[in-house]
């Protein structure tokens, strides 16, 4: 087994930075603009969610007159499940992907998700940013409650990188885990209200939402942007409790399997 202490050692948070930054490069490499597309792509997501469903379609948020009032709950669901989703499905895959890395740097394998979690949380951060400046342009208010994004955020992100690196773990041995984990992000999207809102589920189905972590979370961001709302603080204790259970769970599995892994790898 790799030296514990060469695993830690300051190459690794150097390999992180590089992972990060070229990861973000290479989505545009060869392209004209390059990073300029980090922009262009959410800037024309939330217009055509605008002039689609609130010009086009006519959509409208039960209780809610305006014209932008479903984009407006529609956005900030999409972004925070893309973040999520993105870094779940990555991850899962990354030390099949990482396999060269991994058998030639003494790297902590803990680490090589975390690189994930940041590339997509610079898009979510940029995509956020022009959701904000889209509200100001529609004179939609800011609630006092948007200083507790970053801890959503955070939470949502602990949970997709404890979920993502244990099914990166298993992927090692399953190989199918990788589609897999396609077909369940696609059936939890839809299982949890976000292109729709909650209050057309039947009171049953709606019972049963407090077992989605997901839905704890897009629900807080739906109550800050959309119902000014302070979001369920003791769902989200509760999800943080959870999260970092499963957090500690899939780090000792890991340590459990480490040697192996390494192996199969």
């Amino acid at each position: 087994m790799p030296d514990q202490q060469g695993d830690r050692s300051p190459v690794n948070i150097h390999l992180l930075v590089n992972f990060t930054k070229q990861e973000l490069v290479d989505r545009y490499a060869g392209s004209v603009l390059g990073a300029v597309w980090t922009f262009i792509y959410p800037l024309v997501n939330i217009l055509i969610f605008t002039l689609i469903f609130s010009k086009l379609m006519g959509a409208r948020l039960p209780g809610s007159s305006s014209v932008y009032s479903y984009s407006i709950y529609l956005i900030p669901g999409i972004i925070s499940w893309n973040a999520f989703a993105n870094t779940v499905v990555r991850s899962s895959n990354v030390f099949i992907d990482r396999a060269a890395i991994i058998s030639k740097v003494r790297i902590f394998l803990p680490y090589l998700p975390l690189y994930i979690v940041l590339s997509e949380s610079v898009i979510f951060l940029i995509t956020l940013a022009l959701f904000i400046i889209f509200l100001l342009l529609t004179g939609t208010p800011l609630y006092p409650t948007v200083v507790l994004l970053p801890f959503i955020y955070a939470l949502q992100q602990i949970f997709a990188y404890s979920l993502g690196f244990f099914l990166a773990i298993l992927n090692v041995f399953v190989r199918d885990i990788k589609e897999f984990t396609g077909i369940l992000m696609q059936t939890w999207f839809w299982l949890t209200p976000i292109v729709y809102a909650p209050d057309i589920l039947s009171d049953s189905v709606k019972a049963l939402l407090v077992f989605n972590p997901a839905y704890i979370f897009i629900q807080a961001y739906h109550d800050i942007f959309v119902f000014n709302n302070m979001p369920n603080l003791y769902a989200l204790a509760g999800l943080t409790i959870v999260v970092h259970i499963f957090l500690i769970f899939v780090y000792l599995v890991f340590k459990k399997l480490e040697k192996d892994i390494r192996d199969f790898i």
